[in-house]
């Protein structure tokens, strides 16, 4: 499924893309990006066209940490009035939720969760763009962001227990210390960050409670008409629930407070089932899981919600063709 992005994701790009030698008004029409949205914060462009692009300046640049880069000047400010409603809640934890909560109405491919383990909050990253190239350059953009925001909010002082990425590590990691300091983890099982419940419960002392009631208006009025369909909630909720090993079309109907029938008449409205959602999140997830060889095949299956391997190997003939061994013993195709 095709997905849009805020202009606003591109901010530093241009400056980024000259600093290593790149024509970044030239990539963006070699993409089909118009010139504008370096300069418009609000259109919305596509986010495979988003995601190519980044890739393509990485590699034609030479800096693998080039969406990392991007994401090291931004601001609360480029949230919008997402921004000044975060800045404005009483604890760092209902800021987070906040991001959280409407995260997916900035990016539509990006999934925002939060888990709590014991004395940590894990604040879990996930893209689903629809296709199986790489997607280390947004990725590392969004946590990128992600922390940024969250320092802005606690002081610079802060630092998160961990950051964590799923992909492996650069070469030169001097990027990754410089923004992050020396908490990273590459080849991870996901990509996010760890903090310290004691933060994220910590009082707000500049909280503003009659200006966030305005930035809630703000926000509520800058997504009027904006609701997400209920693919994209289903969509959402999949990535979230497929790993636990219970996605359902019941949990998915408790989660949104419906009835299982309701879902299914409100999908069929848009021309899906639960199940062709179910398979289009695996099939993505699953190119993007076996192009990582440290993974076992058995690690992909429990990911991709199966109980046994068998059932993931059976699947994944039915979906492609192949046997997923055959598949990684060929290697990912060449994707831009």
């Amino acid at each position: 499924m095709p997905g849009l992005v805020r202009s606003a994701s591109l901010t530093n790009y241009a400056d980024v893309a000259v600093k290593v030698g790149l024509d970044p008004y030239r990539l963006l029409s070699e993409f089909g990006l118009p010139q504008r949205c370096l300069r418009e914060q609000e259109l919305k462009v596509p986010i495979d066209a988003v995601r190519c692009l980044l890739e393509a300046s990485a590699e034609r640049g030479g800096v693998e940490a080039f969406g990392l880069l991007m994401a090291e000047t931004r601001r609360l400010s480029n949230l919008g009035p997402l921004g000044l409603l975060m800045r404005e809640q009483p604890t760092l934890r209902l800021a987070v939720e906040a991001l959280a909560r409407y995260a997916n109405r900035l990016n539509e491919a990006l999934f925002l969760t939060i888990e709590d383990a014991g004395d940590v909050v894990v604040l879990r990253e996930e893209l689903v763009v629809g296709g199986s190239g790489s997607v280390r350059q947004s990725t590392e953009l969004a946590i990128g962001v992600a922390f940024r925001v969250l320092k802005t909010l606690l002081g610079p002082e802060w630092k998160p227990r961990r950051v964590c990425f799923a992909h492996d590590a650069p070469a030169d990691r001097s990027v990754h210390a410089r923004v992050f300091g020396r908490i990273v983890e590459f080849g991870h099982d996901f990509n996010g960050i760890v903090c310290a419940r004691k933060d994220l419960e910590a009082p707000n002392p500049n909280a503003d409670p009659m200006m966030a009631r305005y930035a809630q208006g703000l926000v509520e009025a800058d997504y009027a008409g904006k609701a997400q369909d209920i693919t994209s909630q289903v969509r959402q909720l999949v990535v979230t629930l497929l790993s636990t090993g219970n996605c359902t079309i019941d949990l998915a109907a408790q989660h949104l407070g419906v009835t299982r029938r309701t879902i299914h008449r409100h999908l069929s409205e848009e021309g899906k089932t639960f199940s062709e959602i179910v398979d289009g999140v695996r099939r993505e997830l699953a190119a993007r899981y076996l192009a990582d060889k440290r993974r076992t095949l058995a690690e992909v299956s429990s990911l991709l919600g199966f109980s046994a391997p068998s059932g993931f190997s059976r699947w994944y003939r039915r979906q492609f063709g192949e046997a997923a061994s055959e598949k990684r013993a060929l290697g990912p195709r060449r994707n831009r």
